[in-house]
């Protein structure tokens, strides 16, 4: 019995990591016929925190999610465009990412799969703040797939030439 996914949720962060999940969700959502897809970017909260030593006047985080709606944008348009898939949406969350994707933004979107990119963060970012990918792996309610390569099931060229050094 194949297991189909109604409401897909995959964060995004603009790593290519996670261009190659949305790449992996539409197609499941094609081929399961009526698969909703939600996009998701989280503005880390604790980052600017850290980066500005709590004295944002709001101006930054508005600023930052400003960009994140240009990039979402840019992203949906291109799935239109490219995949002809338009049962898509796009959302924008401020806080810690690990548990708005493991917990909140699924919870209130009743999603029933998280598709998600290995990591959009230098090993250096994950040392100090932690995995999110291994952070909603281990606590999501809800399947999750790790996505590592693209629809040809093959390692982007730029990570094999990292891999190899």
């Amino acid at each position: 019995m194949d297991q189909e996914y109604e409401n897909i949720l995959v964060p995004m962060d603009g790593s290519k990591e996670s261009e190659l999940a949305l790449g992996r969700a539409v197609a499941v959502a094609k081929r399961n016929g009526k698969a909703h897809i939600d996009v998701l970017n989280v503005i880390d909260t604790r980052a600017m925190a850290y980066n500005f030593a709590g004295m944002s006047d709001g101006s930054i985080a508005y600023q930052l999610v400003d960009k994140s709606k240009q990039y979402l944008d840019d992203v949906l348009k291109g799935v239109k465009d490219k995949e002809n898939f338009d049962n898509i949406d796009i959302h924008i969350r401020l806080g810690n990412p690990k548990t708005i994707i493991a917990f909140d933004f699924v919870r209130d979107h009743h999603n029933d799969m998280i598709m998600m990119g290995a990591s959009g963060l230098s090993r250096m970012q994950r040392a100090i703040m932690g995995s999110v990918t291994s952070y909603v792996k281990r606590n999501a309610p809800v399947d999750v797939l790790v996505v590592r390569t693209d629809l040809n099931n093959e390692v982007p060229a730029d990570e094999k030439d990292a891999k190899k050094k």
